[in-house]
């Protein structure tokens, strides 16, 4: 168990969190949610001793373990993927590595020997002997192959190190496990893994993630961060979700009432309070008047975006034909004779677990690579918008928001634009901000901005939902539902894919696997594909 008593943390003037006291009990999982610059990311420091509180205190039961999942992925780089994994046990780690230098020893004295009992003795309690199947199990289980098991960590792309460091965070049965955004990066295969894996366990898990699907099928529990207070709710994120709106709601309606009731006091009291007759009626009505306080509705901090895509023109009936691509990048085939049409009307969602492959067919569909082989064929009346993975190069230039957003806004009105801006989150002294200093969620949020300024009627998406909060991914997700285009995109967005996408094309090795479905029937047929 993990307890918060009284914590508050401040940074100068700004306080992060005051008085806090919230219990995490083990058997649940424990969503941590709250709008971007809430604290989540800290909070989590705060409970793993990273950081130290202003006031208060974390008690953790005495002996037990916590494990968290570190976002650092060159810190491991000299170290085999192995051992990296079982590092998540520190105390293991450090007996296997002392007594490997025991036994190396070539003079064995007395003293080694009764150090090598005790340190057997704690290993076997420690499960040792099992740790480096274990450790081999779970890397299996995420999607890195045996024969990288034992490379240095700096051999293994990006994604793989993210699974590495995952499954160091889980190793060794945690008691209290603490995971931030763990389902960045990862396909759905060990997306589904992991969902499984924390359903199972029977510690104590506090996560943070922008995963709505994820967050619904983990959490026993959602960890509400408002107003510098933690609230629990028990349920799930939809559960929670809606159970705020409902109490608001009916919190509105409730004051509705007294705001009626108060009218009506009022109304009487000016009527008759001059009124000798009626005088005494006055005054009692007016003591009723005094007795009606309003609840408190404090809305919460929370802000959403407003997306909108408003295509200027309807495409006509051709689209987009895509004949026979394949590209090769860095001596591997990632598009192998690629075939496809998109037909009028067609949300596509490009699935599978190379990530590099989706993103070079998007950089050629849009004229930014070529193709070694095949032709892309875009429809006459088609205004292509796009929003890369990496927007980087978007964002090199020495301009303010206000700036950068003129490039694409050909309206000459300021005062327009910033009611634009406002809409998109950005107001006050925060449109002067300089483009190359901005949050990957604020860059993406312009990235955006800018593809509906563009108003094309047909939108290309690389893991869009990739640094925005969920109340951005919530906007996002309505604003494409409604979008009357068509879309290709890609995301590891469970219930973003589910909700957006009417077609799914998965990208193999050999070619294409393209359905006319919804992303959840996809998965189901892929997997009685899988287990025939």
């Amino acid at each position: 168990m993990i307890q918060v008593n009284n914590v508050t943390l401040k940074f100068g003037k700004r306080t992060l969190f005051e008085d806090v006291n919230i219990k995490f009990t083990p058997g649940n999982c424990y969503g941590l949610i709250g709008a971007n610059g809430s604290g989540k990311s800290t909070f989590l420091k705060i409970l793993s001793g990273e950081i130290d509180t202003t006031h208060g205190e974390v008690i953790i039961d005495k002996g037990e373990r916590l494990a968290v999942l570190r976002q650092n992925h060159y810190e491991y780089d000299e170290e085999r993927v192995i051992d990296t994994v079982i590092m998540g046990n520190s105390r293991l780690y450090a007996i296997m590595k002392e007594k490997e230098e025991l036994y190396s020893h070539t003079e064995f004295t007395d003293e080694d020997g009764m150090r090598l009992g005790e340190l057997e003795a704690e290993f076997m309690e420690l499960n040792g002997w099992e740790a480096e199947s274990e450790a081999a199990e779970l890397l299996n289980n995420l999607g890195v192959e045996v024969d990288l098991h034992y490379l240095q960590m700096k051999e293994l792309p990006n994604n793989k190190k993210v699974k590495v460091l995952l499954a160091q965070a889980l190793f060794g049965n945690p008691d209290i496990l603490l995971l931030d955004e763990p389902t960045n990066n990862l396909d759905i295969e060990a997306i589904n893994w992991l969902e499984e894996f924390l359903i199972n366990f029977n510690n104590t898990v506090i996560v943070v993630s922008h995963d709505r699907h994820f967050l619904n099928k983990v959490c026993t529990h959602i960890a509400d961060i408002d107003y510098s207070k933690i609230k629990l709710y028990i349920g799930n994120y939809d559960f929670w979700y809606e159970s705020s709106q409902l109490a608001l709601k009916q919190m509105k309606e409730q004051n509705k009432k007294k705001e009626e009731k108060i009218k009506e006091l009022q109304s009487f009291i000016a009527r008759f309070s001059a009124n000798a007759s009626k005088s005494k009626q006055a005054t009692s009505r007016k003591k009723m008047l005094d007795k009606i306080v309003l609840d408190e509705i404090v809305p919460s901090s929370r802000k959403y975006p407003f997306i909108d895509f408003k295509p200027e023109r309807e495409t006509g009936k051709e689209v987009l034909t895509v004949k026979n691509i394949s590209k090769t990048i860095d001596g591997k085939k990632v598009l192998n004779n690629v075939s496809f049409i998109m037909q009028k009307g067609d949300k596509i969602a490009f699935v599978g677990t190379n990530n590099i492959a989706k993103t070079a067919l998007f950089r050629i569909l849009m004229g930014e690579d070529m193709p070694d082989s095949g032709t892309v064929e875009w429809g006459k009346t088609v205004k292509c918008s796009y929003m890369p993975q990496d927007n980087a190069e978007y964002f090199n230039k020495d301009q303010d928001i206000t700036e950068w957003m003129g490039n694409y806004y050909h309206v000459d009105d300021v005062t327009v634009l910033r009611g634009f801006l406002g809409r998109m989150l950005f107001s006050g002294e925060e449109v002067f901000k300089k483009v190359g200093v901005l949050s990957g969620g604020e860059k993406a949020r312009c990235m955006l901005s800018k593809i509906m300024l563009e108003a094309g009627n047909v939108i290309i998406l690389d893991e869009p939902t990739n640094h925005l909060d969920l109340e951005s991914i919530t906007s996002l997700n309505n604003g494409l539902m409604k979008f009357n285009g068509e879309l290709l995109f890609s995301s590891h967005d469970h219930q973003f894919v589910q909700t957006t996408a009417n077609r799914i094309i998965e990208l193999t090795d050999d070619g294409l696997i393209d359905r006319m479905t919804d992303y959840d029937t996809y998965l189901e047929e892929k997997m009685k594909r899988e287990n025939k």
